[in-house]
């Protein structure tokens, strides 16, 4: 794999694997595949605010060719979610597949269909690495976002998966102020069920800009978490979400890099390839994988991620001492929150997005809106409350099911279960 840097100069003077990876990759090292937006949970939070299923989503045969792709590329492996991956009726063929094409699969599940069965199955399989969904150490805590039972669902599969043989699975959390405190108990559930703990920032897209005000952390508990994973840091993985706290001065583990567009992107069920997984809108949409050349033109030709890997200026935030350790924050971060691209981080640590953000008028109608809303019609999330549709898991799992209507909206089309 080499860098596809447009200024060969910078590139080639660069000693640290970072500045390298600043100039792009001519293959993602992993990207970020929404398989479906089908769901059976309502998650306030929800980044893709999944739901119901989209028709147009890509058939069996459309999947296969993008994974063709992804090998012929090089890509390590491909991160699987939603909606939830599980409730396709192709997931385990695809996933068998990719995997025979040497493209590793991680997937995250809230759990829903991970019997001692499917448990075995991915525990024999080496290339296979599972995310289980829990934003909450306590039941209280998790059900309250993402609805009553989720959070048995998920000890359940994790158990099941644990009972199966499988290490180190990843016990994948959404830090919010009402689970900062709980950090400690967290890393004490994945240690009970050898897991481990991966945790990721709060982003402010989808139906997650609708209650991100009120969720994210404080500014207390964002040096709280800056000095747990201090503490904790090579126990723990963070996917770089949290790259803006390394402005409280010693740099986190990993790389401390927005990679949108460089190293990571996203394929939306429909084929639609976005720079970053939590920037789901028009202005961050660089092609899609059904066009001419397919996902590997669109990585390396489209005009969107070309601009991403010019060399940043910093904007506002290139006069400030620490901005070679935050990188200005996240992208998404700032754009659904309304700020500059070139501003400084809503949760910026120095408290510059803070005051910027304070001045925005009131209300939501002048912020950013996600291309599309998968949610359910009915949707708690929707109508004010929280929860998911509240299904219990049948014992028995038929894993190959008759084709789905391409009209078919239900988000459970083809999924045994019952109320």
């Amino acid at each position: 794999m080499t860098t596809t840097a447009p200024a060969p100069g910078p590139v080639k003077g660069a000693t640290r694997l970072v500045d390298l990876f600043e100039y792009g990759l001519d293959a993602p090292i992993c990207l970020t595949w929404e398989l479906t937006y089908a769901c059976n949970l309502s998650c306030t939070h929800c980044l893709s605010s999944s739901g119901r299923r989209d028709p147009r989503e890509l058939s069996t045969a459309e999947a296969k060719a993008v994974i063709d792709e992804l090998e012929a590329m090089q890509v390590f492996y491909v991160n699987i979610g939603g909606g939830e991956p599980t409730v396709r009726p192709d997931f385990w063929e695809l996933l068998d597949y990719a995997t025979a094409h040497h493209v590793g699969v991680k997937f995250s599940t809230n759990g829903v269909r991970i019997t001692p069965e499917l448990a075995r199955r991915l525990a024999a399989n080496d290339y296979v690495d599972v995310q289980i969904s829990l934003d909450g150490a306590t039941a209280d805590v998790n059900d309250a976002v993402r609805g009553p039972g989720s959070y048995d669902t998920a000890v359940r599969a994790m158990r099941n998966l644990a009972d199966a043989g499988m290490k180190n699975f990843k016990l994948s959390v959404v830090c919010t102020r009402h689970n900062i405190p709980q950090m400690d108990e967290f890393k004490a559930l994945a240690d009970r069920y050898g897991a481990q703990l991966r945790l990721t920032r709060l982003r402010p897209s989808g139906r997650g800009a609708d209650v991100w005000d009120e969720l994210h952390p404080t500014s207390a508990q964002q040096r709280q978490l800056y000095d747990w994973l201090i503490a904790h840091g090579d126990q723990v993985l963070t996917g770089d979400s949290f790259f803006h706290l390394s402005a409280y001065g010693e740099a986190l583990p990993g790389l401390n890099l927005c990679g949108a567009g460089r190293v990571v992107c996203l394929i939306d069920p429909v084929g639609d390839v976005y720079a970053c997984p939590f920037a789901i809108h028009d202005d961050f949409l660089a092609g899609n994988v059904r066009q001419e050349g397919g996902f590997a033109h669109v990585w390396r030709q489209s005009e969107l991620f070309r601009n991403l890997r010019e060399p940043q200026t910093g904007g506002a935030c290139a006069s400030c001492s620490f901005y070679s350790t935050c990188k200005g924050g996240c992208m998404a971060a700032k754009f659904f929150t309304g700020l500059p691209l070139d501003g400084p981080d809503p949760e910026c640590v120095q408290g510059y997005g803070e005051q910027l953000l304070a001045q925005r008028p009131t209300g939501r109608d002048h912020l950013p809106k996600p291309s599309d809303d998968h949610s359910h019609r009915t949707s708690p999330a929707r109508r004010g409350g929280t929860g998911p549709v509240d299904l219990v898991l049948t014992t028995r799992q038929d894993l190959r099911r008759p084709p789905v209507s391409a009209c078919e909206e239900n988000p459970l089309a083809g999924l045994n279960l019952t109320p």
